[in-house]
C-alpha cells in the first residue's frame, strides 16, 4: 500500500459529497490523536494519508473540479506535504483570534519555523523542516507545512525553544501510537 494518496482514491466531487459527512466522521477520529497543542496559540495537526486523501476531497469538492489536470495537481502538491519516509508531516496551526494581536505575534515569532521541534525518547530534538515561501520578509504566515525528518521514530514530546515563545507538550500514549503507526505505513 502506497502512503502517497493514488488517483483512483479521489472520488469525483458528486459522489463524495453522497459520502462527505461519514468521511467526515471518520477524519476527525483520525484527526484527534495528531492534534497537539503547545501553548495557546500553537496547534500541530500531524498528517498522513487520509487526511492528505480528505484534503484533496475537499478541493475537489469546493472547487467542483473535473478536469483530471487540475485533480492531478492537487494530489501532486498534496502528496508532497507527505514528505519522505521516515519524515512525519504536519501542518502548524498559529490560532490566534485577535487580529492585531495576530499581526503582532506574526511579526515577532518571523524565525518561528527555525525553532520547531519535536522531541525524541532520548531528549534529542529533531527541528522541522519548511516551506521558506511562507515565510514573509516581515510576517510569517499563520498556517506552516512542516515536515519532521525523525528516521521513522515516533517522538514524545512537541515544542518550540523560540526566545520569544518557550514551550513544549508531551505526547500521551494514544498520540504516539498515532504517530509510530503513521511511520510505519
Amino acid at each position: 500500500m502506497s502512503r502517497l494518496v493514488e488517483r483512483d482514491e479521489i472520488l469525483d466531487f458528486e459522489t463524495y459529497g453522497e459520502v462527505r459527512d461519514k468521511v467526515r466522521q471518520e477524519i476527525f477520529k483520525v484527526k484527534e490523536p495528531r492534534r497537539v497543542h503547545v501553548g495557546e496559540d500553537l496547534t500541530f495537526l500531524f498528517e498522513n494519508k487520509a487526511t492528505m486523501r480528505y484534503q484533496i476531497q475537499e478541493m475537489v469538492r469546493v472547487e467542483r473540479m473535473v478536469k483530471e489536470a487540475s485533480i492531478l495537481h492537487e494530489l501532486e502538491t498534496y502528496n508532497q506535504l507527505l514528505g519522505s519516509p521516515g519524515e512525519l508531516p504536519c501542518s502548524l496551526l498559529i490560532e490566534i483570534g485577535d487580529p492585531e494581536e495576530r499581526a503582532q505575534k506574526l511579526t515577532q515569532w518571523l524565525d518561528l519555523p527555525k525553532h520547531l521541534y519535536v522531541k525524541m525518547s532520548d531528549g534529542a530534538k529533531v527541528y522541522a523542516l519548511y516551506d521558506e515561501g511562507q515565510v514573509g520578509e516581515d510576517r510569517l504566515s499563520a498556517v506552516q507545512y512542516l515536515r519532521f525528518p525523525t528516521e521513522g521514530k515516533a517522538p514524545v514530546a512537541v515544542g518550540t525553544d523560540h526566545p520569544a515563545l518557550r514551550l513544549e507538550t508531551a505526547l500521551n500514549s494514544d498520540q504516539q501510537a498515532a504517530l509510530a503507526k503513521d511511520l510505519n505505513s
